[in-house]
């Protein structure tokens, strides 16, 4: 099973940068770059509720489940 971070695409839907997002959320910006571009093996639920609300999005919205097979 794979989950895969589609941060990125709802942050462009949003027109909202890097910078900006960090600061929102109060997450530095390399942790917030390693979720962008999924090299993360976690997160932590209130990092997803912060970035969930500056976004105005559902967790769904960031997450999606791939089956490997």
């Amino acid at each position: 099973m794979s989950i895969i971070l589609r941060l990125d695409r709802v942050m462009a839907d949003r027109k909202i940068s890097l910078n900006e997002l960090s600061e929102r959320v109060g997450v530095s910006n390399v942790n917030l770059s390693k979720l962008k571009t999924g090299k993360v093996s976690a997160i932590r639920f209130s990092t997803l509720n912060a970035i969930c609300k500056a976004l105005n999005c559902q967790p769904g919205d960031i997450l999606e489940f791939i089956d490997d097979e």
